[in-house]
């Protein structure tokens, strides 16, 4: 989501300087590739890119492709065969052998629906939301749809102007995109066959940090660089400040019962105990155990946490399996970290890994692909009109 944060940022500045600019988005891969379908870059006019659509490969082509796509007007469906050995015939070396299918938008802001705003729309709140982009792979010469459709979790859809039957089925393929959470590609067959990547797009991961020492810091800065919102929460009015942590999105001098009040909670919020005082690490967590969260870390050997929970056990709060899933103690990855920053590091692959329900191995010893081959236009679960 930060990319796309980055994007919408970029545009509003691109805008207001009069710049034409186009959006392209990796709608589907075959094979192997750097960047996962879901992908996006924003390029204007004059040739400035946010955004990424694979290791830097194919960036210059693509630039290429969006002004032609500006010029015409017209969206565009560029293929990129990379399974070919000599993959020079592209006149880039991407080495990934897969094939990349990547749709260029023209942004035409007279269009109250243009893919931006879908984007936009979707940052809204934070909910899960589905955007729906249609192509035509078979015929890339053919009209080619483009960003369609916005669902969010608690909203009227947005669309654009869809023959009602697609539109019909399209808004259903989102609402089962959006109660599984997981993306999807469809297939609809109508006077030209279409292909939908019907993307579910998550919350930015919100972060809130309980402690506010030196070591935090780091934590804070690498956070930042994911695009995730920081929340840095401590007792100690000379520790929690701004100007110490100028990366973290909110700073809060509060005391335990005073937190969970002034923290917007979701599936999408986790926490971490570090402040290094353990009355006050006891009382956050005796306060986050029952919530809904994906992960609750806390600093320390394995001893103090299982103190911790036995005090809780203790006051009488039945542990459940669920709770203690969540809860990581000694929080982080095992790289042999020492110094603060690399404590940063292996504590922010550690939640990586944990909301991405991967276990945080090494990738050489992998057997099966790197990234998940749910999505796969030969699917047979095709819905169709």
């Amino acid at each position: 989501m930060k990319e796309i944060r980055d994007i919408l940022l970029a545009f509003d500045r691109h805008q207001q300087s009069g710049k034409k600019m186009a959006m392209a988005t990796v709608v589907h891969v075959e094979g192997s590739s750097y960047r996962q379908p879901g992908a996006r870059m924003l390029v204007t006019e004059d040739g400035e890119l946010t955004g990424a659509i694979s290791g830097g490969c194919l960036e210059g082509d693509a630039l290429r492709k969006a002004r032609l796509a500006m010029a015409q007007n017209q969206n565009l469906l560029v293929t990129y065969d990379t399974t070919d050995d000599d993959d020079a015939k592209l006149g880039v070396g991407l080495g990934c052998n897969g094939i990349i299918h990547i749709l260029i938008e023209p942004i035409n802001t007279e269009n109250p629906n243009h893919p931006i705003q879908l984007l936009k729309e979707a940052q809204r709140q934070r909910h899960k939301a589905v955007v729906v982009t249609l192509f035509n792979w078979q015929d890339r010469k053919a009209e080619q749809p483009g960003s369609c459709l916005l669902l969010t979790q608690h909203g009227q859809p947005y669309s654009t102007s869809l023959d009602k039957t697609l539109e019909e089925a399209v808004l259903a393929d989102a609402r089962e995109a959006l109660e599984i959470g997981h993306s999807q590609i469809k297939s609809y067959s109508e006077a030209a066959p279409l292909t939908g990547f019907v993307q579910v797009l998550k919350p930015t991961v919100s972060l809130v940090i309980c402690g506010a020492g030196n070591d935090v810091m780091p934590l804070v800065n690498m956070a930042a660089l994911l695009g995730w919102e920081t929340t840095v929460v401590d007792g100690r009015a000379n520790y929690a400040t701004a100007e110490r942590f100028p990366m973290a999105n909110r700073v809060l001098v509060a005391k335990p019962p005073q937190v969970l009040p002034q923290v917007m909670v979701d599936d999408h919020t986790v926490f971490l105990l570090l402040t290094h005082n353990y009355n006050y690490d006891l009382a956050i967590l005796r306060q986050v155990l029952p919530l809904p969260l994906p992960y609750v870390g806390v600093l320390g050997p394995k001893k103090k946490l299982t103190r911790m929970l036995e005090e809780l056990q203790d006051e009488g709060i039945e542990m459940t399996e669920e709770m203690l899933q969540k809860v990581f103690g000694p929080t982080g990855l095992d790289i042999g970290a020492e110094a603060s920053e690399e404590i940063s590091l292996s504590i922010l692959a550690e939640i990586k890994a944990v909301l991405s329900q991967r276990a945080g191995t090494f990738l050489r010893d992998k057997q099966e692909p790197i990234h998940t081959r749910g999505i796969n236009l030969n699917l047979a679960s095709f819905s169709s009109i």
